[in-house]
């Protein structure tokens, strides 16, 4: 059986198997291709990387000959996830250590900048509203001294040092004060008693809320977590090799799990670290699915006037890429060296012209009658 019979027969299985292929056209293609003599088949295989086929077989077999593009430029596959935008999400957490008196919010609860969320009770908080009160007299007496020292010093009473010691005096005393209240405003604001009330810091959603009225908190454990949904962004893992042709301000267009489209532009971009994928952040238009949810995209990369052909056409020969020229009686493999890859193509950065004609669908048929036929001539 020659060259031509053995690539008809491999197509005849496949049909059997559903791929497609006509019963009558493989019959005829076989009966042809067994005319043939075993000196014409010592001849088909004298020739390295060419498999001679009339485009009739070719045809016969499911091989179809193809052009070459020569886009504006290409596109990245990626996979990605939707998040939160940074500032989007808030990790509530417990201004001081205390006990829970009371919970405002439940998971689902729609929250607003302000919102309660629990109420503390604490004996730091406690003893920093006292420190602030105690500052807070320190500082009015500290005034009235320093006051009072002036006019006597104006009346020619008191000394001119006794004024600038009561003046001082109010300045520290006016700095203590000012400390006293940052710090109680660190610790939510508490009361007299101790009483603190944990706000929302942004509008959202409360996603989940850790603790229960009566339980006892650390300082900055976490209360409650709160989402904003309406301000989601895109993340996508980028190979290394891609990350460099991304561009800030980029168009991305990503796709939905029911396969709606999301577009987005390319607002940041981080490598890797030790060579690892990079992250490319996108903000969204339009209505986006759930936090959480998996996405992917098609990235458009610069590269004007690239080559790309079908990814079916690109075999690997030898441990090469490689892709089938169609020529007179036959297809040779050509070494070509690839680029990126995505929508159903791959572009080749050397080794084409762009004028060739080439094997698209099918190729692997080519690529196995290659391999066989090299190894029946090398026995």
């Amino acid at each position: 059986m020659d060259r031509r019979s053995i690539l008809l027969a491999a197509t005849a299985l496949l049909a059997a198997g559903g791929i497609g292929f006509t019963a009558a056209r493989l019959t005829n293609g076989s009966n042809q291709a067994a005319e043939g003599s075993e000196e014409e088949h010592g001849e088909e295989h004298g020739e390295a990387g060419f498999v001679p086929l009339k485009p009739g077989e070719a045809a016969a077999a499911g091989i179809t000959v193809t052009t070459i593009e020569a886009g504006a430029g290409s596109e990245v596959l990626l996979a990605g996830r939707v998040t939160s935008a940074p500032d989007a999400q808030s990790n509530v957490g417990a201004p001081l250590a205390g006990t829970v008196s009371q919970v405002h919010v439940a998971p689902g609860s729609r929250v607003s900048v302000g919102t309660p969320i629990a109420t503390l009770r604490s004996a730091d908080g406690a003893s920093a509203r006292a420190s602030l009160d105690a500052s807070a007299a320190a500082a009015e007496a500290a005034r009235s001294a320093a006051a009072r020292e002036r006019r006597l010093f104006d009346a020619g009473v008191a000394a001119r040092q006794d004024w600038e010691t009561a003046r001082a005096a109010s300045l520290k005393a006016e700095a203590d004060l000012r400390a006293a209240r940052a710090q109680t405003a660190a610790l939510g604001s508490p009361g007299s008693s101790g009483v603190t009330v944990v706000r929302s810091p942004i509008a959202g959603t409360v996603t989940r809320v850790v603790v229960a009225a009566g339980s006892v908190t650390a300082q900055g454990a976490e209360i409650a977590n709160i989402i904003d949904p309406a301000r989601a962004e895109l993340v996508f893992d980028v190979p290394p090799a891609s990350l460099g042709l991304v561009r800030v301000g980029a168009a991305i267009k990503a796709q939905r799990p029911d396969g709606q489209p999301i577009e987005g532009i390319v607002t940041a971009i981080a490598p890797g670290v030790a060579g690892g994928n990079g992250t490319v952040r996108a903000r969204p238009s339009g209505e986006v699915p759930p936090v959480g949810s998996v996405i992917s995209a098609r990235l458009a990369v610069t590269g004007g006037g690239a080559i790309t052909v079908p990814s079916e056409a690109v075999q690997t020969v030898d441990g090469v890429p490689s892709v089938f020229i169609a020529e007179a009686g036959g297809f040779r493999a050509r070494p070509v060296m690839t680029g990126m890859t995505g929508a159903g193509r791959t572009e080749i950065k050397r080794g084409l012209s762009g004028n060739e004609r080439i094997a698209g669908a099918g190729a692997f048929l080519l690529k196995a009658e290659l391999a066989k036929g090299e190894a029946e001539h090398e026995d």
